[in-house]
């Protein structure tokens, strides 16, 4: 089959002269043919060119992300990994995966949080994936299973915090006091030297073992990957005076630099658990989310079956309110089904035997059977899919501490090297030439580089929380490159995403407007449609909190329904409510004026709905789905600084409309989930791209966006692909995601560039032996205090 040019769907031989391609939807075409054939370079074959040479230089093979053929029996899982914190994990995680039988290749996003692991399933199942990936500090899980709670980093810090003072009080009554030439502030007396030294390097060694757990597993897996980052500086140093003051501990000196493990340790720690307690606060801002997929179906016979056991051919009886389980085609009854979900349409569409219909899709007014197709599958389910395989092929943002740690490690570790063996080769003793190496590496400001992200990322999710965002993935923060284009969906982001009373007109003379809005009410009351629900609500008034109302009395045993419309005696009146080519049908008169009305109601993208009694049509109601009111501000306050795009599944005379939106420069209409995705990395090939959405059928091309914003009030597979997430559905804060990211990245350069600042003038120092690691300790502490305070303010 044929295969659409620009999102891969089954192709619909929807073509045009002018373009070269054959695509399914004219959707498709119409972004085709403004964006042509871009060459989209993939995140995820850069990272296989990475994850390659790192496995090639580790003695492994690597094929993620390859244009590999695979085996037909060969099955894809995406699984969830807790523990993942920066680029050198996702190399780390892929690399031990693809060492394995029966792995085929691996992708991983620490961004995402997930793993795509294709395998071989007669060798390897998803549990044993699941323990092939669990260990060195990382717990995968599958990507509906709760996280997995790491309640051990609260008593990380605990035992941290009171092995440390206590090491620390022994410090400051025994130790410091003779650095400066004093005696200890209590003598010895019947405590023997070797005694206290010693329990100050089992409490040093419980802080750096225990405490120090997460750092020194993250210097592990970037010695692993041959990926310097700031966990392996920091281990360096802690490790360092831990060894050298140990060392001077057996032959008898004192100069002793436990206090310098302890403090990097605990200040890295409480940086990081910090930082993971504001993510944690802020992500409890987030409203409960429904779960859209359908795992159960109903069969014809009345046997209710899971999904994934339907076979091509089945029928299945789907009844109104429920969606449909998989794609397949209607053999039994009529009915309007909304497909808001996986199209973005804000209309229902009237479904008929022989229709085909999409899995996710929810019948609303009338049961239906309908046949599964041939592949059994749900539209809804591909959309799943398609997230979760741009989501793990998508890597996460180095941290800017990382890139430069990728140069600054190697740089501060031969410095060490060179100034030991300089000093041991001009005659210097071991002790000074080992001293001035271990000053090096602690005046290396490891602190302020492990801290310069944290707390900087910690306050920029405060500060966007203060404002109504949430941000999901704080690598946000590290790439908040100047957007060049701004991509909105429109229904349920430009628009409600919900159908409303827009107007009422009567006919002079014939029944006031309220008149016609309470008949109307009165009948669709009973009727389960969304211009049903729409135009029942608006016949209701709210009065103190209670419904009061404006309908009359309807007799329901006279209640007639057909596809276009509903009937009913009103007060003893017969009432017909639907569409006017209904009331041709049931012989009512419907004036001229009222027909021009409805014509240019439609012109509008809205519906009309046509109410009459005693053989005319007395009025209509017009019913739509309305932008929001803040729309045309941020259209306009983002157009300033960037390109404004409208990407969306309706088409029709509503986004006719926004073509003529002067803050609008380009509008991409009837692109389906899969479309829209292609469309965003087409754009995305040649500048910087953010969207805005809320739906299912938004989530891949979120995804696949530099940045991703959802609105709370979209669908959790929205809100799950997002970079960050407006509360409430405020438009007005969307401008205020870039306002903090641009802030929180300031924040990170100037707490590094402070860092290097101060290491370009203490390095030298430490080479020329004119500090010493207390000193150097003291200097480090100071630095680090002031990349604290520049982080909160």
């Amino acid at each position: 089959m044929t295969s659409c040019t620009l999102c891969e769907l089954p192709a619909e031989d929807i073509t045009a002269a002018d373009v070269d391609g054959v695509f399914c939807c004219r959707g498709c075409l119409e972004v085709y043919r403004v964006l042509g054939d871009v060459e989209v370079d993939s995140e995820s074959e850069l990272r296989s060119a990475l994850g390659a040479e790192t496995d090639s230089e580790a003695g492994t093979d690597s094929e993620a992300g390859a244009d590999t053929a695979y085996p037909d029996s060969a099955e894809t899982a995406y699984l969830a990994v807790d523990g993942m914190h920066c680029s050198t994990c996702e190399v780390f995680l892929e690399s031990s995966a693809q060492r394995q039988d029966g792995i085929y290749a691996a992708e991983a996003s620490y961004a995402a949080e997930t793993v795509k692991l294709v395998y071989d399933p007669e060798t390897t199942t998803e549990s044993d994936l699941i323990d092939l990936l669990t260990g060195t500090g990382y717990h995968a899980r599958q990507r509906d299973d709760d996280p997995h709670e790491r309640a051990d980093a609260v008593s990380r810090l605990l035992v941290g915090g009171i092995f440390g003072m206590m090491a620390m009080t022994y410090y400051a009554v025994f130790l410091y006091p003779t650095y400066f030439g004093y005696d200890p502030i209590v003598e010895f007396g019947q405590f023997d030297g070797l005694y206290l030294y010693g329990n100050l390097a089992i409490m040093t060694a419980i802080v750096l073992l225990y405490t120090g757990g997460p750092m020194l597993r993250g210097a592990y897996v970037s010695v692993r990957t041959r990926r310097p980052n700031v966990d392996l500086l920091v281990t360096i140093a802690a490790l360092a005076a831990f060894f050298y003051s140990t060392g001077r501990l057996f032959v008898g000196g004192t100069d002793l630099y436990y206090d310098v493990s302890i403090v990097v340790v605990l200040a890295v720690t409480v940086g990081n658990f910090y930082e993971t307690r504001i993510k944690r606060a802020t992500a409890g801002l987030l409203a409960d989310l429904t779960e859209l997929q359908v795992e159960e179906a109903t069969l014809t016979t009345g046997e209710t079956v899971p999904v994934d056991q339907l076979e091509p051919g089945d029928e299945l009886q789907v009844t109104p309110g429920e969606r449909v389980p998989v794609d397949g085609t209607v053999r039994e009854g009529t009915a309007a089904v909304d497909e808001a979900l996986v199209t973005g349409e804000s209309i229902p569409v009237t479904k008929r035997p022989g229709d085909e219909v999409r899995g996710g899709t929810v019948v609303t007014d009338a049961p239906l059977v309908v046949e599964t197709g041939p592949e059994a599958q749900s539209t809804l389910d591909r959309v799943v899919d398609l997230l979760w395989d741009i989501q793990a092929s998508r890597p996460g943002a180095q941290r800017i501490a990382d890139k430069l740690a990728t140069v600054f490690v190697p740089l501060v570790l031969v410095l060490a090297g060179a100034i030991s063996v300089w000093l041991l080769l001009t005659g210097s003793s071991p002790r000074v030439a080992l001293l001035t190496g271990l000053t090096v590496l602690i005046v290396s400001c490891p602190c302020a580089l492990g801290l310069a992200t944290p707390l900087a990322v910690a306050s920029g999710l405060q500060s966007a929380a203060s404002r109504g965002i949430v941000v999901a993935t704080p690598a946000l923060f590290e790439h908040t490159d100047d957007i060049d284009t701004l991509v909105f969906d429109k229904t349920g982001t430009i628009t409600d995403g919900k159908m409303s009373v827009i107007d009422v007109a009567g006919v002079d003379g014939n029944g006031s407007t309220d008149e016609i809005l309470a008949r109307a009410g009165a009948v669709e009351q009973y009727a389960d449609h969304p211009l049903a629900t729409a135009i029942t609500d608006a016949a209701r008034e709210t009065d103190n909190g209670q419904d009061t109302t404006l309908m009359g009395e309807t007799d329901l045993d006279t209640f007639e329904s057909w596809t276009r419309g509903v009937a009913a005696t009103v007060d003893g009146e017969h009432v017909l409510v639907g569409h006017p080519a209904l009331f041709d049908e049931q012989g009512y008169t419907v004036p001229g004026h009222l027909t021009e009305q409805a014509t240019a109601i439609r012109g509008d993208g809205n519906v009309p709905v046509l109410v009459g009694w005693k053989e005319a049509a007395r009025g209509l109601v017009a019913v739509g789905d309305t932008r929001r009111e803040e729309w045309t501000t941020v259209a306009r306050e983002v157009g300033d600084e960037c390109r404004v795009v409208v990407l969306t599944g309706d088409e029709g005379p509503a986004v006719e409309r926004l073509r003529e939106h002067p803050a609008v420069d380009e509008v991409f209409a009837g692109v389906p989930p899969d479309g829209k995705a292609a469309t965003i990395e087409r754009l995305a090939a040649t500048e910087t791209v953010a969207m805005v959405g809320d739906g299912s059928n938004d989530a891949p091309a979120l995804a696949a966006a530099d940045i991703g914003i959802a609105l709370e009030s979209g669908t959790k597979l929205a809100t799950d692909a997002a970079d960050a997430v407006v509360l409430d559905g405020d438009l007005r804060n969307v401008p205020g995601v870039f306002e903090v990211a641009s802030r929180t990245n300031r924040t990170i350069r100037e707490n590094l560039a402070w860092a290097f600042l101060y290491n370009a003038i203490a390095i030298p120092l430490a080479l020329t032996g004119l500090l010493n690691p207390f000193f150097a300790a003291l200097a480090m502490a100071s630095s680090s205090l002031i990349v604290v305070v520049n982080s909160a303010y």
